[in-house]
């Protein structure tokens, strides 16, 4: 359930099961090829297509490299969905609930949320990084004021949240990992990805979305999209939206998501002109 109080499924559906050589394509197929803009007549040459495949042929699904080694969380980590099946409530945690819920209007279904109450870490909320289903780093972000801000135990070519994008017509790509689970992309936790995050995205075969920070740092990843052919998508979401994660707290998920692809752009020199515009801020 996402804030705007509707069911939030079509857009994060994941369709490697909505149809299989031999088979006619699935309702939730038809539903997701119509939401992506493909004509009846279209979704009707593919139902009849997948009736000629024979029904021994493989699918070919993307493959990922397991070069990520497994990493542990801090100590006495767990999920805050299991914190709070204890009789007490910790206050800390509260804190914590009350810091993704409230403050950055996201919901504690959208992402396995950690915390854990030793030293160091009662004043962050964790966010393990997965790949494979496997948990090979994580990052701490502290809710109250003071530094470091964040905690990070990252491996080089990592992308958040790639095992949820497999399959995906669109993959939409972001700067940090806020911003990639209010929408339920991927993060590259920078905005000058290097080579083993560009191949571990190529290797989705999907279209791919970008959707830069509102500031001067953000024309650089633009830079990358178009060396990729990658679309970039700039919404006009205001002056006080600085990136995705701002956009969910003020417009919901729902209505993020559809104007990020609505603002989908692929014509190259409609992308410079908007990498323009991001380079003469504060400048």
């Amino acid at each position: 359930m996402n804030n705007d109080g509707f069911q939030y499924h079509c857009f994060n559906c994941d369709f490697k099961a909505g149809w299989t050589p031999g088979k006619l394509l699935s309702s939730n197929t038809k539903k997701l090829f119509l939401w992506a803009g493909l004509p009846d007549s279209e979704i009707t040459k593919l139902g009849l297509y997948t009736l000629k495949i024979k029904d021994d042929q493989p699918i070919l699904l993307p493959k990922f490299s397991s070069d990520l080694i497994d990493k542990s969380l801090p100590e006495e980590s767990r999920s805050v969905n299991d914190w709070i099946k204890d009789p007490e409530i910790n206050p800390d945690l509260l804190a914590i609930i009350d810091y993704v819920v409230y403050q950055r209007g996201m919901n504690l279904d959208w992402y396995p949320w950690y915390w854990s109450p030793s030293n160091g870490y009662k004043d962050r909320v964790i966010i393990p990084f997965f790949h494979e289903d496997r948990i090979v780093g994580w990052t701490g972000r502290k809710i109250t004021s003071g530094n470091p801000k964040y905690l990070t135990d990252s491996q080089p070519g990592y992308v958040f949240n790639l095992d949820s994008q497999k399959n995906k017509k669109f993959v939409i790509i972001v700067e940090g990992q806020f911003d990639a689970i209010g929408i339920d992309a991927c993060a590259i936790m920078t905005n000058e990805p290097n080579e083993s995050q560009i191949r571990r995205i190529k290797n989705l075969d999907s279209e791919i979305i970008v959707v830069p920070d509102r500031d001067r740092a953000g024309s650089k990843i633009i830079k990358y999209a178009l060396e990729n052919d990658w679309a970039i998508s700039c919404p006009d979401w205001g002056p006080n939206v600085k990136d995705v994660a701002d956009a969910v707290k003020i417009y919901g998920r729902v209505y993020t998501l559809f104007t990020i692809l609505h603002y989908r752009e692929t014509n190259k020199i409609k992308i410079q002109l908007l990498q323009k515009k991001l380079e003469n801020i504060n400048a």
